[in-house]
């Protein structure tokens, strides 16, 4: 919304002083004889008024434009600060398993996992967001996007075993850390689910620890099911030596309050800052002052023609 205003008001004080001295301070003039006087001034009252109407509207102009008009419109410039995560998930072949959605039996957990991701990345929407997919090996299944959707739709593809039967945790977080290491934001998350143990990965744990430290980057690890299925401590020990949490969820409503948790922990923030967008409107007052007081120059110059 515009609004209009001066950057030097207190000029606008001369005004007043200006009125006062053109009704006080008649400057006087050498009088002049001459027969028909009345005719005389009726011929030139109507020229006089239009010359001293030119000189003070040409002063009050004047005045207007020193007092710096503007025209300003104030708005919010708001600054999202979102986050560069990797989301890794576990696409073996035990993910079949059903049971773990204690509404529905008849899904198997790769469903209902697909299911939370996409609820979770819907509320990310300040988020790059990337996806890897494992199960014998660890594939990029998108890399990092803004454009949740799209993501959305890769999620609606995967199957299981898509990436074979095994379980490559380690490479898994491996891919994740290549992803967001390159990324600008300044926090940087991998959240990784499995429901079973590493029984694939080429990588070293070591190596992993020393990469995710190195670049920054925070990883949650989710272990779902069967604990006794489940290398808790392996994900335990990721999570803590790189600051993130590690989360158990034994079924799907359990798995969504991990998720909301998760969500709650890592919130993308909003920084709002106030700009101020001025135009100069002096340029148009000065114009007019000027314009007019060449006419009134012109008109007093002719008074005595």
């Amino acid at each position: 919304m515009s609004s209009f205003g001066f950057e030097y008001p207190w000029i606008l004080i001369l005004i007043p002083i200006i009125i006062f001295c053109a009704l006080k301070c008649k400057a006087k003039e050498s009088a002049l004889i001459f027969p028909h006087l009345k005719l005389l001034k009726k011929a030139g009252s109507k020229k006089s008024f239009l010359v001293e109407f030119l000189k003070y509207s040409s002063i009050f102009l004047l005045v207007v434009s020193l007092a710096g008009p503007i025209r300003f419109d104030s708005s919010v410039s708001v600054k999202n600060i979102g986050y560069d995560i990797a989301l890794a998930v576990d696409a073996s072949g035990s993910m079949k398993e059903r049971g773990f959605d204690e509404e529905d039996f008849l899904k198997d957990k790769f469903t209902v996992v697909k299911e939370l991701l996409k609820d979770f990345i819907s509320k990310r929407e300040r988020d790059n967001i990337a996806l890897v997919v494992f199960g014998t090996f660890a594939y990029t299944a998108s890399p990092l996007t803004f454009d949740k959707d799209v993501l959305k739709k890769i999620i609606d593809y995967l199957q299981i075993g898509i990436v074979g039967q095994k379980t490559a945790i380690l490479d898994a977080i491996a891919q994740g850390i290549s992803l967001l290491k390159k990324a600008e934001a300044k926090s940087k998350i991998l959240i990784l689910l499995t429901d079973g143990i590493d029984t694939a990965s080429k990588i070293p744990l070591d190596v992993i620890l020393k990469m995710a430290k190195k670049h920054k980057i925070k990883i949650y690890t989710i272990g779902i099911g069967d604990k006794e299925n489940i290398n808790i401590p392996l994900l335990k020990k990721i999570a803590k030596e790189t600051k993130g949490d590690f989360f158990f969820a034994k079924n799907a409503s359990a798995l969504k309050e991990v998720y909301n948790k998760i969500e709650s922990l890592e919130k993308s923030e909003i920084k709002g800052a106030q700009f101020v967008k001025k135009d100069q409107l002096y340029i148009y007052t000065l114009f007019l002052s000027v314009l007019m007081l060449l006419v009134y120059i012109y008109f007093y110059g002719r008074r005595g023609v």
